[in-house]
């Protein structure tokens, strides 16, 4: 028995000698950790007091002080910054729908400042912005150094006043500039038009109005339409929109699925991950859907597209979405400024990362240039087509109604004016040529 407790002391002693042999390296290595960062901190006191007591000429400390912080920041991504009390206030009156400035979303990629898209209707959407674009200087003076705030600071003035940006584009040799009168931009969430049957539900941003303007517009177009078994189907356009808010992206999503997950947030302590799911009711009841997308489609819109494409419940059609999969948290901080921090990444509902890789449609069509020299030559010789009907002596048939002849009259009238769009918007053409052959399928 003696020689029993002997072993269990001499286990549980050497246990305890293992542990602290273990802890001790451990301790070791978290002291030296802080002691570097001390080090390091203290190498930025150093810094500061020498700029503020030898810089050429006398530097603000508080400017300092930001510039360190925004640089820290942006140093980590290019959508985690610094946001000053105006920037902060600024960020908040977007989000209600209202701002001043040119009227476009931008990134920075390797120090250049890239357009995501110019948001519809708006002074750089008029002045022919495109996304993809990379503006390199604003008045002349360069943007490469610059970090993101500092280009968007460069960027804001006066309402009326003008603006010249510096743009580099793919496809052309040379850069060249564009005036842009800056005007208050005020964002229409959601318009909508009725082509044939179906209806156009064109988002441009996911603001705090998003998802109240899509219902109710929305519910007064199948009311025009004589109710929802009238409804033919339903394009949801997402081109060129910048994101938003997340929760108005996961109400739009909602909108047209009844169960499922819509999307699912991860960050580095994945106890915190967020997912959120549908709840039953469908605002179309179940009518075919058509997403349309393409590069500038970003954030908030890649979630509403990949959610509704996951769950098969519409069909994606455009060019390959943007690719920002990531999460920023809006922390305010003392001095009524805010940090903007990347803190997770989205999934879509069968677990793909939107991050770096965008949404890709079901079909790709690509958005023709709008000029006559590119309309395809059967579109401009426009030949009289040749049908039986119109041989000399043809027989008439004389089994069809008047009613089933006005029906095929009304559905040639409508396949007209869709041939008619694909000079205007090849893919909403496309979209539209989709929906007309889901609902054929489906008996509709």
């Amino acid at each position: 028995m003696k020689k029993y407790l002997a072993a269990v002391c001499a286990g549980v002693l050497c246990g305890a000698l293992i542990s602290t042999q273990w802890a001790g390296p451990l301790l070791a290595q978290e002291q030296t950790d802080n002691e570097s960062i001390y080090e390091q901190l203290d190498l930025f006191g150093d810094v500061f007091e020498r700029i503020r007591s030898q810089y050429v000429t006398e530097a603000e400390s508080g400017a300092l002080i930001e510039a360190a912080i925004n640089g820290m920041l942006n140093s980590l991504d290019p959508h985690s910054s610094y946001l000053p009390p105006e920037d902060y206030e600024d960020m908040r009156v977007q989000t209600r729908g209202a701002f001043g400035g040119l009227g476009i979303e931008i990134t920075q990629q390797e120090g250049y400042v890239r357009v995501i898209t110019p948001i519809d209707d708006t002074p750089a959407f008029h002045a022919g912005v495109q996304p993809g674009d990379l503006i390199t200087a604003v008045d002349g003076a360069s943007l490469l150094g610059l970090t993101l705030p500092e280009a968007v600071d460069l960027m804001r003035g006066p309402v009326g006043s003008e603006i010249i940006i510096t743009v580099l584009r793919e496809g052309v040799t040379e850069p060249f500039d564009l005036s842009i009168i800056r005007d208050t931009i005020r964002i229409r969430a959601v318009r909508t038009r009725i082509e044939g049957n179906t209806i156009v539900l064109r988002v441009t941003t996911f603001n705090e109005q998003t998802y109240d303007n899509l219902a109710s517009q929305l519910e007064e177009a199948i009311a025009e339409l004589g109710g929802i078994d009238e409804v033919q189907g339903v394009v949801l356009d997402l081109r060129n929109n910048p994101g938003g808010l997340l929760l108005q992206a996961i109400s739009v999503s909602d909108a047209f699925l009844e169960r499922g997950e819509i999307v699912s947030t991860r960050g580095r302590n994945e106890a915190e991950g967020e997912r959120h799911n549908a709840t039953p009711g469908d605002l179309i009841q179940g009518r075919p859907m058509v997403v349309l997308i393409n590069g500038g489609s970003a954030s908030a819109s890649e979630i509403v597209a990949g959610a509704l494409q996951d769950h098969n419940r519409a069909v994606v059609v455009g060019e390959r979405s943007f690719g920002k999969g990531s999460v920023q948290s809006l922390i305010p901080l003392r001095g009524n400024g805010a940090m903007r921090l990347t803190t997770a990444l989205y999934y879509t509902p069968s677990g793909r990362s939107i991050q770096a890789l965008g949404v890709a449609p079901d079909i790709v069509v690509h958005q023709p240039p709008r000029s006559d020299e590119a309309a395809p030559p059967e579109e401009t010789t426009a030949r009289p087509q040749r049908t039986e009907a119109g041989l000399r002596g043809s027989l008439r048939n004389s089994e069809i109604t008047d009613d089933e002849r006005r029906q095929m009259e009304e559905e040639e009238r409508a396949a007209e004016e869709v041939a008619r769009l694909r000079t205007e918007d090849y893919q909403l053409a496309y979209a539209l040529d989709i929906l007309r052959g889901l609902a054929a399928m489906n008996g509709n």
